[in-house]
């Protein structure tokens, strides 16, 4: 099984924000449907990137990785954005 480290980015907040799903657009629909406390106040949320892993501990590695970096950090060495 799959597993997806997300990234969105909220206009009105200006933010983005990071995740793991094993299913991105059922999270973006919770999310933009206020069901999360942090990103309840960003909707609507946009999909940036989705990166596929294939655990769940690679994943969670990863997002640890993106948020010690920071986020747009991330994406832009990457060339994600």
């Amino acid at each position: 099984m799959q597993v997806h480290v997300y990234i969105l980015f909220s206009n009105s907040l200006e933010r983005y924000y990071s995740g793991i799903a094993d299913d991105v657009d059922k999270r973006l629909e919770q999310h933009n449907a206020g069901k999360g406390k942090y990103t309840s106040k960003g909707m609507p949320w946009h999909i940036i990137t989705t990166i596929a892993c294939a655990s769940r501990s690679e994943a969670m590695a990863l997002e640890k990785k993106i948020k010690k970096r920071g986020i747009q950090r991330y994406l832009i060495d990457n060339n994600l954005i």
